[in-house]
């Protein structure tokens, strides 16, 4: 997926971390806004702000896949038989369980 340049909001920042006096001095760091979808991608782990502008430009590319993506649909489905069963046996087993901490009425 190609990304038109009219459609971005290019912005550089200084960026925080490690990385010594060049990395504090110069605005490196690249923070793309894509204006149709709203997506914004930010890249400050290199020195080098054309490094930081492609590594943000595929950032955007593969958000914007991940956006693009339909999940398939879910197929209904009902449980077995043997599974029933155990939910039922696990219900009563806990009902018993319960019934035996109740406080005994002096009617016993």
């Amino acid at each position: 997926m190609t990304i038109d340049p009219a459609e971005l909001d290019i912005s550089y920042f200084k960026a925080p971390g490690p990385g010594g006096q060049k990395k504090n001095k110069a605005a490196t760091a690249v923070r793309l806004r894509h204006r149709p979808s709203g997506l914004v991608v930010t890249a400050g782990e290199r020195r080098s702000r054309l490094a930081n502008l492609a590594r943000a430009m595929e950032r955007l590319e593969q958000r914007l896949a991940d956006s693009q993506r339909q999940a398939p649909p879910r197929i209904a489905t009902r449980p077995g038989k043997g599974a029933v069963e155990e939910r039922l046996q696990m219900k009563k087993r806990r009902s018993e369980r319960k019934t035996q901490r109740r406080r005994l009425t002096d009617g016993w």
